[in-house]
């Protein structure tokens, strides 16, 4: 049945329908490969209808987003004090989505984003025991940074648990280390590394749950595969 593009929009939560309208308006839609019109209707089952190049999952079903956050995005839908948020980066993807953790403004890398509450809930309790990876730069590394690093830390009044962490790159007092926690405390890393008199200049989460960041550029997002998302739930 036919409906108009700013009530399938709305409906399949990428946009309000006002919003819908300034992306119909900027020829971000296309039904069957043309440009959208406003006021024109389509039939969600059986048009192919696309925003910014995506084409709209199915009504109801779950999906999953890796995103390549970009520093200076919120992990948040809505934000009071008027940042930029993730849901400004995902909003073609069809559907309301939810990040799955959180990763500071400050930081990038690998975010994952879902409608499925199960799976987010899943993945973010500690009995999954996931492996997060990051990257981090730092300044000020010297000769004992690693095992100052590796020793074992109270941040906050709670001692963390052990956390792994290499060097893969060091010069001048400037290094690149790769962190591995399968608990992600607020800031733990940031914490970690003043406490131990380093100065974090980049930090990139390059891996979670058994995903690979790979090559997706900043900014950018793509749904998971069928595949991988059995491999989140262990089937």
């Amino acid at each position: 049945m036919k409906e108009r593009l700013q009530k399938i929009l709305s409906a399949r939560g990428v946009a309000s329908r006002r919003e819908a309208e300034r992306l119909i308006a900027e020829g971000r839609v296309l039904v069957n490969g043309r440009p959208a019109v406003i006021g024109e209707s389509a039939d969600p089952c059986a048009d192919r209808i696309c925003v910014d190049g995506k084409e709209l999952p199915e009504a109801g079903k779950h999906v999953v987003l890796m995103l390549n956050k970009p520093r200076g995005f919120v992990t948040t839908l809505k934000d009071e004090r008027g940042r930029k948020t993730i849901a400004d980066l995902v909003s073609g993807c069809g559907c309301r989505v939810y990040p799955v953790g959180r990763l500071d403004m400050d930081s990038d890398g690998l975010l994952l984003l879902t409608n499925d509450g199960e799976l987010a809930n899943a993945l973010c309790h500690p009995s999954g025991n996931h492996a997060k990876v990051y990257r981090v730069q730092v300044n000020g590394y010297m000769s004992d940074s690693l095992d100052r690093l590796r020793a074992p830390m109270i941040l906050d009044g709670y001692e963390i648990r052990p956390v792994t962490v290499s060097l893969l790159r060091e010069s001048g007092g400037q290094a690149i280390l790769e962190f591995s926690l399968r608990e992600g405390r607020n800031r733990q890393i940031r914490k970690m590394c003043e406490q131990c008199g380093l100065g974090v200049v980049r930090l990139t989460r390059v891996r979670d749950a058994g995903l690979d960041l790979g090559t997706l550029p900043c900014g950018q997002w793509r749904f998971l595969s069928d595949e991988e998302i059995r491999g989140l739930l262990g089937r």
